[in-house]
């Protein structure tokens, strides 16, 4: 019977799916395979080269790594699940990891690294009375990586640590004015991925609900100031793109964007100057965002035991520094600047220092809740009223929690 993940829920689907695997003989030959939503060549080459690495030593088992696209990503792998398609492991996002951890869809990954080497703020999510349900494979916190030829044709200087987001306004709307070009993008945010909204509205303290997840955020003073702060950017400064309106920093088309370091690759070969700096203080001070994501193994998948031997291989030591180009690790011995640089020759030492470890130690997760996909699309459907030239934020914001109170309130 095929399961629609839309009427059933992420949670209800997974919890069906949470059934036990069966054991595979030990010299069999076994395919495994992992769910991604990468299809960067650069990422590709990286995972395959570590599959081909392990097959030495495990000439039975063949690993693929199975691209889906990023934009339904969850729900595409929930149905996979739910419809018997299961893989054996899954790359999950930060958003889906309270539905995926409490349903008991994923196999405890016992001993897999010793908890005193995992950085403490890197596992919450992916815990569950004691137990670590997925490898929090990537923590990247969010950084701004600046187009310095723009900013030099407006007139700016790129920023130093210590900038703030006033600052950050100045700055994108005389590159949009000076040049046309977009002056600061949120990437993957287009009106639509809000959650990466919490890369500006932290410098507020702002938070979508608070810490029990319980009670809506959106209404709280620090919120409202932060999206009355983000509207003026967008619709009176010009500093941002307006809605309908798409800017590719990497492809020279924006002054400066808020993204992860997995994105450093795309300027190998960039055809103008650039910068990574931290993100701007703001009211509330210095902040720091992290973007995480987890590897787990699929309890209904049949090859469940060979998935966690691999697992434990492409993120031993060893293969969590080559990974850390574009990952990086929750292990405390190769989170350290002398230790990033070596797989990530594009960022200097301070900048892997300033964004990567010091936003690791002191950063808080994108918001993430137990049936995220429904508050999703509720917070969505409410934002959408903001985006507008003449909206009243106060009254949005009332709305958003209007809509998602009562799902907070019984989750």
């Amino acid at each position: 019977m095929r399961i629609k993940v839309t009427a059933l829920g992420l949670a209800g689907v997974l919890a069906l799916a949470a059934c036990g695997s069966s054991a595979e003989p030990k010299d069999s030959p076994v395919s495994l395979r992992m769910t991604i939503w990468t299809g960067n060549e650069a990422h590709l080459k990286l995972f395959n080269d570590i599959g081909a690495e392990y097959k030495k030593t495990h000439p039975n088992v063949s690993v693929k790594f199975d691209t889906l696209p990023v934009e339904t990503y969850t729900t595409t792998l929930t149905t996979q699940i739910a419809g018997g398609n299961t893989p054996d492991l899954a790359w999950i996002f930060e958003n889906s990891a309270p539905d995926f951890v409490s349903s008991g869809a994923l196999a405890p990954l016992d001993n897999l690294v010793k908890p005193e080497e995992f950085v403490p703020s890197t596992t919450r999510l992916w815990q569950k009375d004691g137990a670590l349900y997925a490898y929090p494979f990537s923590t990247s916190p969010f950084g701004v990586f600046v187009n310095a030829d723009l900013l030099k044709q407006a007139g700016q200087s790129v920023p130093a640590k210590g900038w703030t987001w006033d600052e950050a306004v100045k700055i994108a709307s005389a590159v949009q004015e000076k040049t046309g070009k977009a002056g600061l993008v949120v990437r993957d945010f287009d009106y639509k991925g809000w959650d990466n909204l919490a890369s500006v509205w932290g410098g507020w303290g702002a938070e979508a609900w608070s810490e029990d997840g319980k009670v809506c955020g959106f209404t709280k003073p620090e919120m409202i100031e932060a999206m009355s702060f983000l509207h003026k950017a967008i619709f009176t400064d010009k500093a941002m793109p307006a809605p309908g309106t798409t800017a590719d920093f990497f492809a020279g088309e924006a002054g400066m964007t808020i993204t992860q370091i997995s994105r450093a690759s795309l300027l190998k070969d960039g055809p103008f100057d650039w910068d990574l700096v931290s993100l701007p203080s703001g009211p509330k001070g210095e902040y720091s965002v992290i973007g995480q994501a987890g590897i787990g193994v699929i309890k209904k998948s049949k090859n469940a035991q060979a998935a966690a031997d691999f697992l434990s291989f492409f993120t031993n030591p060893d293969n969590s520094a080559k990974l850390a180009q574009f990952f990086p690790p929750p292990r405390q011995p190769l989170l350290t600047a002398e230790s990033l640089a070596k797989s990530n020759p594009l960022l200097k030492p301070e900048q892997l220092q300033e964004v990567i470890v010091d936003g690791i130690a002191d950063g808080r997760v994108k918001p993430s809740h137990a049936g995220q996909a429904e508050l999703s699309q509720a917070v969505r459907a409410g934002l959408d009223q903001l985006w507008q030239p003449n909206a009243d934020v106060a009254t949005v914001m009332n709305g958003v929690c209007t809509a998602i109170q009562p799902m907070l309130a019984k989750r």
